[in-house]
């Protein structure tokens, strides 16, 4: 068997996101949110994606949504890449959500909870090992829950899951594994077939089921991610390299600067004798303008104290 990976959008959306996936979405959102206690019970999809679906190439983030029998909605997304503004696109795509419930005549009694359920194929909380990270209000010295905990936030950060196959117990570990590391397995494990709708899930991304059409649409989407993924790994080199550059221009200018005032220095010394403590401070301030004016000015000083005024009006 050859699995095709959860990661793409046509996958995520087919295995989560059709008409058949009520029992696997049920399985999988209690696993990430609720650690794997059967909390939800039934819920809606909404607007299931069927094989007919036109998707765009051009995201690089993949989304589901559902509303739960006690009418919470679900967002589910999968961020492939950490791009700018991303945490802040999570706040406002839960926010906007939220605030999109209240229908012309509606009060605010009618709003319902939403949970913003965000997979990253990146590490986004570099300060804490944990692979499943949860957040909602509460108060900042007490920690008491805010009293309507209307929004929530979690996210499940593939990277840091590093168990491997023979090491998975809990339903968490197994649906985090299906995640990750689909296309590496040839066969169903007896662990995810222990529990049934992870087998189900496993049977759906069976690439020997796929239609001609699928798989071609499949094939585009991978191509177009490899694409974009070199795209980023180049932008990052050439950043790299650019900032190198930028040092190294800083490093010369630096050096640059630094001979000419160890010249003007020798100049001033074999003049006036050597200069204060003070005068040293005020020299050592000066930038490549001022430097390039005092070895103009040079010869128009009598004495010391005319270098150290003309120093002191250039201090600033």
């Amino acid at each position: 068997m050859k699995f095709i990976s959860p990661k793409t959008d046509f996958a995520f959306k087919k295995i989560f996101g059709s008409d058949q996936s009520k029992d696997i979405l049920i399985s999988f959102l209690n696993a990430m949110i609720y650690s794997g206690n059967s909390v939800i019970q039934d819920l809606e999809i909404i607007d299931p994606y069927s094989a007919g679906d036109v998707v765009d190439l051009k995201d690089t983030y993949l989304d589901v949504k559902a509303v739960l029998e006690d009418q919470t909605t679900v967002i589910i997304e999968m961020q492939l890449w950490n791009v700018e503004a991303f945490e802040k696109r999570v706040v406002y795509n839960l926010c906007k959500t939220y605030g999109n419930q209240l229908k012309s005549g509606q009060g605010y009694f009618d709003l319902n909870p939403v949970i913003a359920l965000t997979i990253t194929d990146f590490k986004l909380f570099p300060t804490t090992e944990k692979v499943i990270s949860s957040f909602y209000f509460q108060e900042e010295e007490e920690h008491l829950p805010y009293q309507e905990n209307e929004l929530k936030m979690v996210f499940v950060e593939l990277p840091k899951f590093t168990k491997q196959l023979e090491e998975l117990e809990s339903v968490v570990d197994k649906w985090i594994y299906f995640i990750k590391e689909a296309p590496s397995l040839e066969v169903i494990p007896d662990q995810m077939r222990e529990i049934p709708q992870l087998e189900q899930a496993l049977t759906i991304a069976n690439q020997a089921g796929l239609s001609v059409e699928e798989l071609e649409k499949l094939h585009k989407q991978e191509m177009f991610l490899e694409d974009w993924r070199g795209a980023l790994s180049l932008a990052k080199r050439e950043g790299r390299e650019e900032g190198r550059q930028e040092a190294r221009q800083k490093a010369r200018q630096k050096a640059i600067l630094e001979g000419e005032r160890s010249l003007l220095l020798r100049q001033l010394e074999r003049r006036f004798g050597k200069l204060t403590s003070n005068g040293m401070a005020l020299l050592e301030a000066l930038n490549s303008q001022d430097l390039e004016r005092l070895s103009e000015a040079i010869w128009d000083f009598n004495s010391s104290e005319d270098l150290l005024n003309w120093l002191q009006e250039h201090s600033n």
